[in-house]
């Protein structure tokens, strides 16, 4: 997303004061890494004014540059989830998961990825062990190599066990052009399946909740899907894997970065039970509950059911569902159909729900 001249014109790095924005958090809060308003702000108005160039500009969850003539995407994560093994994945399954999708996210095809490992001096090996294992089995699976890395310690009480970052390097192929500013009025708005289990298993293992149904975390490689995707068309406008913020905090950022408005039925949304209790008892929003192996795509409505379909048929998509559309009213405002027939606008939160989850 370009940005507004605004809000760039005159920055220097010399003599640096605070942009307005930033001014009532003089100190980096938890909310600042949450995926909400706060992320928002010091990227737009922090990190980008001083790296301004086309390709970050653009704010998806990779850059896509071209050389030599091969279109590559590139993205890069941090890994600092508590605990570090969950029902259903660890910090290792999910540092691959998280940058093969969003290397995806392109629609290109996730070759390699790098990590680089901040250990805790204390860390048990056998739980470092298992942490690579884990690591190796899901390159294997998303058919990634890990080609370098890196590894540093820090004191005891400094690094919470362990701390990963990754980055993945993919190629887009031709006549693929996603990104988030292209989503058009008229287009339709696909969730590949139930949201907010990872969120929720993550909270209920780090609090130590018991829920009556067993909840496990959704992580998993999504390049597979979105390349069965592509095959029945390469007219997909958007695709963004909803992670921090939800569901909810991925729509405004697409419709804010297109310049348009979405509405969604509440009701046709994915809610498993469990994740819908969980978050009743609990006061929590399931729009806003993160997800690790889900995606939300926009395309052109004669399309939709083809592609719908074909998503329906794959593992990762089966209980695939359209929740809405692309509107030109109510432009970079996401808008929700209630059960009741109401409607409410579904906004960006200035932080998160739930902290540390990815």
């Amino acid at each position: 997303m370009a940005q507004d001249k605004s809000e760039t014109e005159g920055f220097s790095a010399e003599g640096w004061t605070c942009p307005l924005p930033l001014r009532d958090y003089p100190a980096i809060v938890m909310a600042h890494g949450g995926g909400g308003k706060l992320s928002a702000d010091l990227v737009r108005h922090l990190f980008l004014p001083l790296f301004a160039n086309p390709a970050l500009d653009a704010l998806d969850d990779q850059a896509v540059i071209e050389i030599d003539g091969a279109r590559l995407a590139i993205s890069t994560d941090s890994f600092t989830v508590s605990p570090l093994f969950f029902p259903g994945g660890d910090i290792g399954s999910l540092a691959v998961h998280g940058t093969v999708n969003d290397v995806a996210m392109a629609g290109a095809r996730p070759l390699y990825i790098t990590a680089g490992f901040i250990l805790e001096e204390g860390l048990a090996m056998d739980a470092l062990g298992r942490i690579a294992t884990s690591m190796a089995e899901s390159c294997r699976r998303a058919g990634v190599q890990m080609i370098t890395g890196d590894t540093k310690v820090v004191d005891r009480g400094h690094g919470d066990g362990v701390y990963i970052n990754t980055t993945g390097i993919g190629i887009v192929p031709d006549g693929v052009h996603i990104a988030a500013n292209r989503a058009k009025p008229g287009d339709v708005v696909i969730v590949s399946g139930e949201i907010g289990l990872h969120g929720i298993t993550i909270l209920a293992a780090r609090e130590g909740l018991g829920f009556e149904a067993d909840l496990e975390s959704d992580t998993a490689p999504l390049n597979g899907l979105v390349a069965a995707m592509l095959e029945v068309t390469r007219e997909i406008h958007c695709l963004r894997d909803p992670t921090r913020g939800g569901l909810a905090s991925t729509l405004n950022e697409l419709a804010a970065s297109s310049g348009v408005g979405i509405e969604i039925d509440e009701a046709a949304v994915p809610v498993p039970p469990a994740v819908a209790a969980a978050c009743e008892m609990l006061g929590l929003d399931p729009f806003y509950v993160a997800n690790e192996g889900k995606l939300v795509a926009i395309l052109p409505e004669e399309h939709a059911e083809a592609v719908l379909e074909r998503m329906r048929s794959h593992p990762l998509g089966r209980k695939a569902a359209i929740i809405g559309r692309v509107v030109e009213e109510h432009p970079r405002v996401v808008v929700a159909k209630t059960g009741i027939g109401g409607r409410r606008v579904v906004d960006m939160l200035v932080g998160e729900q739930l902290p540390r989850i990815c």
